[in-house]
């Protein structure tokens, strides 16, 4: 039992970041955590944590351990699933990670019904632009733009694809008029998220034409929703995928432009630990967020919108531009 308690303890102040914040959870006194810690690393030789009075980190034998004992942990997790849950009675803590602007659109919307079904589980959103570690942030589920992942234990799964496209509000276009060519956009404020790939390169295709441009930003922020707020205020042109600005192109407030060149696509995936034996909280979330594009019909919205937009300046500019 001490053992176990031993290597809950280590975990949960990894987690936490303090040995108090996780004696506190497993109520647990601040000395008594304090001998379990020492007693691991003496029954172990080797140090796991290094401490000051300002903060703690660990030791690369700790990393490894970490891992380890995360995954001693979830296998004893699954196996408190089997004998006290059915998957259609998931129970616990799931942890979510995305973007802000994805889960302000695709998770918050929707936590209601999802909690209704499952009113065992509870469920915390972690919002952050940049990638954060699994096993670092005790992540169950991430939504991520990339196809693959470094780590050969973390399963993607595709959830759909999203067109990026150039756009504008109407009061900007009228001031400054829309660009006909990429080239054009050199007279123009670009507002571009700095978190992107390559995000000073615009990589046009048109058929069998291939263009790559250099850009500059009037204004570059690390959010999106920083770079779609100035752009429906008419400071410039945004360049942002269409799950973020689909309601608003739909709407007339931000209006698509250069709509016969494309920027590449991206793939937004859903990542989770591989393990034999899922966890019934990471099936029933993947598997109603998948539901849930599905029945709303979202990748073909966002490639429609974008189609029709193509076919309305085609038919502003006469039959030549057909």
């Amino acid at each position: 039992m001490d053992r176990w308690t031993q290597v809950e303890l280590f975990v949960k102040t990894v987690e936490l970041g303090s040995i108090s914040a996780a004696a506190e959870h497993l109520g647990l006194s601040n000395a008594a955590a304090s001998r379990h810690l020492s007693a691991l690393e003496d029954r172990l030789g080797g140090r796991l944590l290094e401490r000051t009075t300002r903060r703690q980190w660990l030791t690369e034998a700790g990393r490894n351990y970490h891992q380890r004992c995360l995954a001693i942990l979830g296998e004893m997790a699954e196996a408190e699933a089997e004998v006290n849950e059915s998957s259609s009675d998931p129970q616990g803590l799931l942890r979510i990670t995305s973007s802000v602007s994805f889960a302000m659109m695709h998770i918050a919307p929707d936590l209601p019904d999802f909690r209704t079904r499952y009113p065992r589980l509870s469920v915390e959103v972690v919002t952050a632009n940049r990638y954060l570690d699994f096993i670092e942030a005790g992540i169950d589920v991430a939504i991520r733009t990339r196809e693959h992942e470094a780590d050969s234990s973390i399963t993607v799964r595709k959830l759909a694809s999203t067109p990026r496209v150039l756009a504008a509000s109407p009061g900007y276009l009228a001031r400054h008029g829309t660009p006909s060519r990429p080239e054009d956009l050199c007279g123009h404020r670009l507002l571009v998220y700095n978190l992107a790939k390559d995000p000073f390169t615009l990589h046009f295709r048109r058929g069998a034409d291939k263009l790559s441009m250099p850009i500059s930003g009037a204004l570059q922020a690390n959010e999106g929703q920083v770079i779609c707020a100035a752009g429906l205020a008419g400071d410039g042109i945004v360049i942002q995928p269409m799950y973020i600005i689909y309601e608003d192109i739909v709407a007339g407030r931000l209006i698509p432009v250069l709509t016969d060149w494309q920027l590449p696509q991206l793939t937004i995936n859903l990542a989770y630990q591989s393990r034999r034996h899922q966890p019934a909280k990471i099936r029933v979330f993947t598997q109603y967020l998948a539901d849930r594009f599905e029945r709303l019909q979202l990748e073909q919205k966002w490639v429609s919108a974008i189609a029709m937009k193509q076919a309305s300046t085609a038919h502003r500019r006469g039959p030549q531009a057909l």
